[in-house]
């Protein structure tokens, strides 16, 4: 029977790639260029359409990540069964994974706000201006953390991923293995 799960791992990598990159340039570049738009109008409504555009793709990331993460979960079942490493890394991706899918919905809900509102105008996507209803300026303010809090926590997500890859080629795997079938 093969080890290998070069399909499923395909799909995670590619996921939290796709999820994390269209992140880091969606917070950067399309809310950066947004805001330079000389019409505040503009400005979230430029930004709006962006993230509509973008929404698809972000939600088949998602679903790449999990799906992946789940086979690479079933095909290391029995390693992470008895490597305490692997268990670790195996919960805490699972954490972060929730955690970023929260902040991803979280995200959304904002942004729809900031779209249905964009005729407010605003400073940029996620900066209201003095003529900004508290509803937009909540949602924004809100949009802001969360723009930044998604690259963190997808990227902690590759980082994991990695991890778990060096657990698989490294002696200490193999050792703490062979120490828990001696108990």
């Amino acid at each position: 029977m093969s080890e290998r799960n070069t399909v499923v791992r395909a799909l995670h990598d590619l996921g939290a790639a796709a999820w994390f990159g269209g992140s880091l340039m969606g917070a950067v570049g399309l809310n950066g260029a947004a805001a330079a738009a000389k019409d505040p109008q503009e400005r979230t409504r430029l930004s709006s359409i962006g993230w509509a555009r973008w929404t698809p793709w972000q939600v088949a990331g998602i679903v790449a990540h999990a799906i992946g993460g789940i086979g690479v979960l079933i095909g290391n079942r029995r390693r992470v069964a008895v490597q305490r490493e692997a268990q670790g890394a195996s919960i805490a991706k699972v954490v972060v994974t929730a955690a970023a899918m929260g902040v991803t919905a979280w995200a959304g809900l904002q942004g729809s706000t900031v779209a249905r509102r964009s005729q407010e105008g605003a400073q940029g996507a996620t900066e209201p201006d003095s003529g900004s209803s508290d509803e937009l300026a909540s949602a924004q303010r809100q949009l802001k953390a969360a723009q930044w809090l998604l690259p963190v926590l997808t990227g902690a997500l590759v980082v994991i991923g990695t991890i778990h890859g060096e657990q698989q080629r490294g002696p200490a795997g193999v050792l703490d293995m062979a120490r828990r079938r001696r108990r």
